[in-house]
């Protein structure tokens, strides 16, 4: 295999030219064989072969760096850069990330994981290698989707007023070329960034400043050239603003974009090359279906479905129902989402009320200062987002949501752990930075049930209301408990004295099992279900403090700012004060693998909360 043969950055170059579509094929085929039994990022990967293998033709790894925007589609690049066994434990504890990590490997110029970043960072590097006077090449990779988010366009209006060389290549997967503007680009981008052309056209304006009036038919030259161009190249947004645009170029032609690259490189300033790709590419099933094989589980290669179908439905399944009933019900309610529509399990909601649905692309900040502008309006809108990516827009949230005191629900999935994407998807700070505003309440609920509850609760409330919820199948135990939401209200589950768990969303469902672990020893040990950690139930914690030695609060959250240390900062207002053990996630980015297996790393399973509550009693006594 052709493959075989790349066992480190820049082997790729001792390929055949006419070997390359044989090479391109094998990868396809590897990723696919991988990714069938690991899981993982496919239809992005797919798409990406071709222009990855250009890239790495192209350059000198690792001395020149590439940026991968969101890093999902970096498998081919972690393939040519000499990692092919690292796919064996892909996403595993343990094991090589999904996403490019500089801890990895010298290759991967900077850690990514969210959108729209990779501009920004390519453009720091380029000015850092300007200072140290080096002569690397920089290339930011970034999709179409990703150029939804502001930050990509602060970034090029930065990168606009560049007088060395820095390429951005724009993957675009959803638009097909077209041969007359694309042979015509071709050979305009020949003429523009050959040698003697760029030569000329510094020459003609230097000239041109030195006698009178000069600057004036040098802007005169420039209009006429630029509504000349207006009529046959595309990527004119591009060019006012002084950025050199190239393209498009067939993303699946590896020596059309060799060509092109070397084109690029040659530029004194910042150049997008529009690469055209097709995502998903050489496998039907993903092909077909980009969507669901954008991060996909462990599937079937002959009939492209999951290898192990879903029994019970998920905290977003269930999300989803209850948002097409308030829909029904209510027709102020809208819904938004950041370009996850069958993530955040809004799909349902679209398809029966297309006009009250709106995908703002995957621009965080923008979706909840519109949202607040629904609101503002007389909507109800209720925003769906993973909880890594709402962090991106805190400063929309404090200001332009809760300063107003605006009625938007923040739907908050993948709260906590969420396993194999690690540190950039891990939903672990949301209580923390969430409860710090004012105006903001903050729930979670222990079960299916809760949920359903909890996100009426919250439409009915007209004021800035978060439910975070975690990723996985819903729980359904503990249904007998469903006592009526109250704000700031907690329920009490199993009332008796000396420990008190008190727990937060999904660890309600750990604390079950460990206060049955308690039991058996001959423990006293009541449970309650915060519901809210802002604002929590202080009545109910002076209350059980009184019976109570040992108070427990669990949380799938960092510690810091989280629940645990808002409800220490009561309890020392107590008198008695009992003691107080706050289980929380370590002040630390959890990599990525199993959740059992990272529950276990950072303490908050089952058997480590029994173990450090018996050690925090036995002072105590019994």
């Amino acid at each position: 295999m052709l493959l075989d043969k790349i066992e480190k950055a820049n082997d790729i170059k001792k390929i055949a030219p006419a070997d390359y579509p044989r090479l391109a094929s094998e990868i396809r085929d590897f990723l696919i064989k991988k990714i069938s039994v690991t899981g993982g990022h496919l239809g992005s990967n797919l798409g990406a072969v071709e222009l990855t293998m250009a890239l790495h033709l192209s350059l000198d790894l690792p001395k020149d760096k590439i940026i991968w925007d969101v890093g999902h589609q970096s498998y081919t690049h972690k393939l040519l850069t000499g990692r092919k066994e690292g796919f064996e434990n892909l996403r595993k504890y343990g094991g090589m990330s999904g996403f490019p990590k500089r801890k990895e490997s010298d290759c991967d110029a900077f850690d990514t994981g969210h959108s729209s970043t990779s501009i920004s960072a390519g453009l720091g590097m380029v000015k850092a290698r300007d200072l140290r006077g080096t002569d690397e090449h920089v290339v930011s990779v970034i999709g179409d989707g990703s150029m939804t988010g502001g930050m990509a366009y602060e970034a090029l209006n930065n990168a606009a007023r560049l007088t060395t060389n820095f390429i951005i290549v724009l993957n675009d997967n959803n638009m097909s070329i077209s041969e007359n503007v694309g042979g015509m680009s071709n050979y305009l981008n020949e003429i523009r960034t050959a040698t003697g052309y760029l030569d000329l056209k510094a020459g003609v304006h230097h000239a041109l400043r030195s006698i009178p009036r000069g600057d004036s038919i040098a802007r005169k030259i420039k209009k006429a050239k630029s509504s000349v161009k207006n009529l046959v190249v595309p990527g004119m947004y591009f060019e006012d603003m002084g950025i050199t645009y190239l393209g498009p170029v067939d993303g699946h032609d590896v020596a059309a974009m060799v060509k092109v690259f070397g084109e690029a490189m040659r530029c004194k300033n910042a150049v997008v090359v529009h690469v055209l790709t097709h995502k998903g590419k050489g496998f039907l099933p993903a092909e077909r279906h980009p969507a669901r094989f954008h991060g996909t589980s462990p599937f079937d290669i002959e009939t492209g479905l999951p290898s192990t179908q879903k029994t019970k439905a998920d905290y977003t399944d269930i999300f989803s129902t209850v948002m097409t009933k308030l829909g029904a019900r209510d027709e102020k309610i809208v819904a938004i989402t950041a370009a996850m529509l069958e993530g955040a399990g809004l799909k349902r909601f679209r398809n029966l009320y297309p006009n009250r649905f709106f995908d703002v692309g995957i621009a965080e900040q923008h979706a909840v200062t519109f949202a607040a502008g629904l609101a503002a309006g007389g909507m109800k809108p209720i925003f769906a987002v993973y909880s890594s990516f709402l962090q991106r827009a805190y400063d929309q949230i404090v200001h332009d949501v809760c300063l107003q005191n605006l009625p938007v629900v923040f739907a908050i999935d993948r709260a906590g752990l969420v396993g194999a994407d690690g540190e950039t998807h891990q939903g672990i700070f949301d209580l923390s930075y969430l409860s710090s505003i004012p105006n903001m309440t903050l729930m979670a609920p222990k079960n299916k049930w809760e949920l359903s509850d909890m996100l009426k609760f919250a439409v009915d409330l007209g004021t800035p209301v978060a439910v975070r919820y975690p990723r996985g199948t819903a729980y359904d135990g503990l249904k007998e408990f469903r006592a009526p939401i109250r704000l700031g209200k907690s329920e009490i589950l199993y009332e008796e004295e000396d420990i008190a768990l008190i727990a937060v969303g999904s660890m309600v469902r750990t604390a079950e099992g460990v206060r049955h672990r308690l039991k058996e020893l001959g423990y006293s040990c009541s449970l309650v279900n915060a519901r809210f950690v802002k604002p929590f139930d202080t009545d109910m914690i002076r209350e059980i403090a009184k019976d109570h030695r040992l108070l427990v609060t669990l949380e799938e959250n960092v510690e810091s700012g989280g629940f645990g240390e808002h409800v220490r900062t009561f309890v020392d207002t107590l008198d008695p004060r009992p003691e107080l053990l706050t289980i929380a996630l370590p002040d630390v980015y959890v990599e990525h693998g199993n959740l059992n297996l990272l529950y276990q790393e950072v303490g908050i399973d089952e058997e480590s909360v029994f173990k450090r509550i018996v050690t925090a009693y036995a002072p105590l006594g019994r």
